[in-house]
């Protein structure tokens, strides 16, 4: 069978790119339906953008390399798209956009945008060889237990990474970059919570904060959640992008409270209250009582000098810790790293040593914020092949 696009990957990135291919276009994936992380993501309901999206909250080994996708179709253009289908949103904090319904909404919206567009959908169905042709590229698949042999002039890879194998995630993107002679960065897990095999915090488990996490190069405000096995929220994941193992990272644990005045006042008023009884009307009463086995905090408040208040206020703002690791990939909702942005054009996502192969969506080396980002990229990166290929 011949087709003129055959995309691998029926997820955000991969049905974004079939809706705007033209042509012939057949999308493959293993998975028994499409759309399987939308469906789970933002607590079933898909963050499904940003109002904030730019370059500056991705990562990648070349930060420029997203500028031109990102410009081309915007978190506004995908807005627009969801009102069309009538799909109803809000925003939470940080700009983040979900459905009121349910993400279901968001694949059936992509679904619905690839039979306007002509192009097929085969589920459960394995790649199992590929080779570069003279006139593209010659791809043998299992599905239905027969095999079949098909030819295209395009290839999408839109295979995702490495995130969250228990949905079927594998690392397919990369096998098939090495085979074409794609260089590819190293990868790990990343917006994902850190562990710590002491099982230190596990009295802790469920206590939540606001609080402000930080490395040498960046921080982030944002809730900070105890769990059995160490730290999660919103403010660890988006910092594990940044860490490197062994490193020591520091909480915050009062950024936007102004404790010492507030402690100093009530030395004056109710100097008798217990230091930790006081603590505990601004910090959860769990935390206060863990933290002063490590942090000095006996006596009444009127026992308290000014430098003493000092030493406690800058304990609980410069908390180190140093993290034994990561959940890994069973966990994390993406993959740093990827294919090397230096092997792909930055305005149609062709590579450029491969004529006729694409790779959009996580599987490139563009790892965005927690928060809608990395959505934003697969609409964006999944556009601009989908674009190009349509331009001829």
């Amino acid at each position: 069978m011949t087709f003129d696009t055959i995309i691998l990957g029926a997820g955000a990135a991969g049905m974004m790119c079939a809706s705007h291919c033209g042509g012939r276009v057949l999308v493959i994936d293993h998975a028994k339906a499409a759309g399987e992380k939308i469906r789970i993501s933002g607590g079933g309901r898909c963050n499904f953008t940003n109002m904030y999206a730019g370059p500056g909250n991705f990562l990648s080994q070349n930060p420029h390399f997203c500028k031109s996708a990102l410009a081309r179709y915007t978190q506004w253009d995908f807005i627009d798209l969801v009102g069309r289908h009538g799909i109803a949103w809000h925003e939470k904090t940080l700009g983040q956009l979900f459905c009121d319904g349910s993400s279901k909404q968001i694949v059936q919206m992509l679904l619905d945008e690839m039979t306007r567009a002509g192009a097929e959908l085969w589920l459960q169905t394995s790649v199992r060889d590929m080779r570069k042709t003279e006139y593209g590229f010659a791809i043998e698949v299992e599905r239905e237990g027969q095999r079949q042999n098909l030819i295209c002039r395009n290839l999408v890879l839109a295979t995702g990474g490495k995130s969250i194998p228990k949905m079927g995630a594998t690392g397919l993107a990369y096998d098939i970059a090495h085979q074409f002679e794609l260089r590819v960065t190293d990868t790990r897990a990343a917006l994902v919570p850190f562990t710590f095999s002491d099982g230190r915090f596990k009295e802790l488990s469920g206590v939540s904060l606001p609080a402000r996490l930080s490395n040498d190069r960046t921080s982030f405000d944002e809730a900070l959640l105890f769990t059995h096995r160490g730290l999660s929220g919103p403010s660890v994941l988006q910092l594990s992008s940044y860490w490197h193992e062994g490193e020591a990272i520091r909480a915050n644990l009062i950024p936007d409270l102004p404790l010492f005045d507030l402690l100093r006042d009530q030395r004056q008023t109710g100097g008798r209250k217990a230091l930790t009884t006081e603590l505990a009307r601004h910090l959860p009463a769990r935390l206060v009582d863990y933290l002063k086995h490590q942090i000095p905090m006996r006596g009444n408040l009127a026992d308290q000098s000014d430098a003493a208040l000092n030493d406690l206020v800058t304990a609980l703002s410069n908390w180190s810790l140093t993290p034994s690791g990561t959940e890994g990939y069973r966990t994390a909702e993406v993959t740093l790293g990827g294919i090397n942005t230096d092997e792909l054009s930055s305005k149609t996502m062709e590579a450029r040593d491969v004529p006729g192969l694409y790779a959009i969506g996580e599987a490139v080396d563009v790892t965005g914020w927690l928060g809608g980002y990395n959505f934003q990229w697969a609409w964006s990166s999944g556009h601009a092949a989908g674009t190009a290929i349509a331009a001829g």
